[in-house]
């Protein structure tokens, strides 16, 4: 789990259960901690007796058929043909090197472990135990209801404050860019220009082409887009603002707003998000 990783906890029956994520999507959860349920002396044999079952094996194989496109089918067959025999063991770490799983990790450091994603580790807590991952299951929807409350609130935050940066920009606009003597059809056609402007700069292309694409989604690409996109585009609003009282031309205009977009988000990419509850009027 490569890259700056997000820390979230999930507390069952007395027993803290570690969950990490990288893109706030793929989410991996101890199975190290899980199996302390059963053994919290040396959970690392409870995980291998749960690998050495021929339906796990199966289980695993279909979970990275449908989300690795990397794994290597040949060699999980030779696997696969051992699997359930007396002599028959398996580890995280061989599954891993053998078939070049990406569903299960071990992780060295402070909060090692073997780790897999949630889909993987219900699983895992269902043979453990089905009361436990009943438990497991609870307090971790609890988690994902919490945080998407905490992203639809800043979703919606950005959302304002882009529409805010919209009048500053739209005024600027009619300021600068719209002669008194075009008819209406054509300032609507300027302010769609600008609009669309923007849409390249951030998103590589216009509200037209999105629309083409996505025949079946409502609203906008705005209203399609991520927290980090809405707060870019407004900062990118202001900055045109500031461009078109420089009277820069369009063209200059867009490789500026596009060397802006690059560089806040890859900024933004880069924060971790986890210390804004930190932060003065930050929720703890």
């Amino acid at each position: 789990m490569a890259g700056k990783t997000v820390k979230e906890t999930i507390h069952a029956k007395g027993f803290d259960i570690s969950i990490y994520t990288n893109d706030f999507e793929n989410e991996f959860i101890s199975l190290t901690d899980i199996a302390k349920y059963r053994n919290e002396d040396d959970p690392r044999f409870v995980i291998q007796n749960w690998m050495r079952n021929r339906n796990t094996i199966e289980f695993l194989a279909v979970w990275e058929e449908l989300h690795n496109p990397d794994f290597n089918r040949v060699q999980f067959e030779a696997v696969k043909s051992e699997a359930g025999l007396n002599r028959f063991v398996m580890t995280p770490t061989k599954w891993i090197e053998q078939v070049n799983a990406i569903g299960i990790i071990s992780k060295a450091g402070r909060y090692g472990g073997t780790y897999a994603h949630s889909d993987i580790a219900m699983s895992f807590a269902t043979w453990i135990s089905p009361e436990f991952q009943l438990y497991i299951m609870k307090d971790y929807r609890r988690l994902k209801k919490d945080e998407n409350s905490r992203l639809s609130l800043d979703w919606n935050l950005n959302r304002e404050i882009a529409k805010l940066n919209y009048r500053i920009h739209t005024d600027a606009i009619k300021g600068n860019l719209i002669p008194p003597e075009l008819t209406p059809e054509q300032i609507s056609y300027t302010y769609a220009s600008e609009a669309d402007l923007l849409n390249v700069a951030l998103f590589g292309q216009t509200a037209k082409q999105w629309r083409d694409k996505n025949p079946g989604k409502k609203g906008n690409m705005r209203d399609d887009a991520n927290l980090n996109q809405l707060l870019v585009l407004a900062n990118m609003e202001s900055y045109n603002a500031v461009l078109i009282e420089q009277d820069k031309p369009q063209s200059e205009r867009l490789v500026l707003l596009r060397e802006l977009a690059v560089k806040q988000m890859q900024t933004l990419s880069s924060l971790d998000t986890t210390q804004i509850a930190a932060l003065p009027g930050g929720k703890e």
